[in-house]
């Protein structure tokens, strides 16, 4: 990096990443993520690559719903454990970042500043008592709903059955109002088209959609069109440009179906779901033809566009994707997003809100100062969760 305003840029390490699934590995796997690893991030790949602070979702398998009543909330706070299992085994790494001002503290120290997420709402189990408990335990952000519809939401997916609305119910209404008194920040990733917009319409405070691509580059159901984009942009929000090859370009998304559908794909096996997951994508990082980083930074480049370089951020869905883009393998490699906005013309205060600072922002407007009792509650669940 031969640019010395660039390498004392990253040397801050600004990067705000918006979600990442990294969690499920430490728990079923047994990785430390204090450590190098095997899969996308870990603190050591992180730290080089100029990340600052990381929203760390509990991602959780619908399959667990059919476990009955409590198996989703289980499986939430056994990832939950893991988060501060490790805030509590790499201290001098890693410290919960419960609003801005621990935040800054976690920066302060040298240290990434560890924020939990939950993916999916099927978590709360509708109740909004199960949110409040979360809270207390630490997470600040929970993207509404995953591709798993509920009774209380639609998602961005097809083949929604009768009992689910074409939007928010009045209990997503409810759970979006909670959050915005809580200081918990609402994301609207997953989300079907009109859920966007009734969630949009029921907050108080600004929405991120933590990781999604842009339609107008790829009509994948996963991506925001451009007036989603500058619906975003009016509430202040943000959007994390994803980089999950099958949502940023149409030949990728054909591409990692074709060789999805090879046997010696559909043969990968392991002991559970995560390691077959793990295993399928090293399969697929090695097979399929590479989609180039240039695919991400143009969808940033979009998204800037239409919503403005205030609106936009990164939500890598590292761990949570079968592959990467080339030149974009691992949490190391934040730094050559800040190179290739360089030559798009992008100055380096724009690039340093792309890569966290409009994140950041959110993140403060949000959770705002927070109390130190707040924190207090996070110890009991961190026990709990230790290996």
């Amino acid at each position: 990096m031969a640019d010395p305003a660039l390498t004392a840029l990253l040397a801050r390490r600004p990067v705000f990443d918006a979600h990442v699934d990294s969690l499920q590995r430490q728990l079923d796997l047994g990785h430390d993520l204090g450590t190098r690893t095997r899969g996308h991030l870990d603190l050591v790949r992180g730290r080089a690559g100029g990340l600052g602070a990381v929203v760390l979702v509990n991602w959780v398998d619908p399959k667990h719903i059919a476990e009955g009543p409590g198996g989703a909330r289980r499986r939430t706070q056994a990832l939950l454990g893991q988060f501060h299992a490790l805030a509590s085994k790499h201290a001098d790494q890693i410290a919960w970042a419960g609003n801005g001002e621990l935040l800054d503290a976690a920066r302060a120290s040298g240290r990434i500043a560890g924020i939990p997420g939950i993916e999916g709402g099927h978590s709360l189990e509708g109740s909004l008592g199960d949110l409040e408990r979360f809270f207390a335990h630490g997470v600040r952000v929970l993207t509404l709903v995953w591709n798993n519809h509920l009774d209380w939401i639609r998602s961005c997916q097809s083949g929604a059955g009768a009992g689910v609305p074409d939007g928010l119910a009045p209990f997503g209404r409810a759970v979006v109002r909670r959050m915005n008194e809580l200081g918990m920040l609402v994301d609207l990733s997953h989300a079907g088209e009109r859920s966007f917009y009734d969630a949009l319409e029921a907050t108080a405070r600004p929405v991120i959609a933590s990781h999604s691509g842009c339609q107008a580059l790829h009509a994948h159901q996963r991506n925001l069109t451009d007036d989603q984009l500058r619906a975003l942009a009016a509430n202040g929000g943000v959007v994390g440009i994803v980089f999950c090859t099958a949502f940023l370009k149409d030949e990728a998304q054909r591409e990692d179906a074709r060789w999805r559908a090879s046997p010696a794909f559909q043969a990968i096996a392991g002991p559970n779901d995560t390691e077959v997951f793990l295993r399928q994508g090293e399969w697929l990082q090695a097979h399929a033809e590479p989609l180039p980083m240039s695919v991400v930074v143009d969808h940033i480049v979009h998204a800037c566009s239409v919503a403005g370089v205030d609106h936009v951020g990164l939500g890598s869905d590292y761990d949570g994707i079968g592959r990467t883009p080339q030149g974009l393998e691992d949490a190391g490699c934040y730094g050559r997003i800040a190179e290739a906005l360089v030559e798009r013309g992008f100055g380096l205060a724009d690039v340093a809100k792309v890569l966290g600072g409009n994140m950041e922002r959110v993140f403060r407007a949000v959770t705002g100062p927070g109390t130190a009792a707040a924190g207090a509650e996070l110890a009991p669940l961190a026990r709990a969760g230790a290996r």
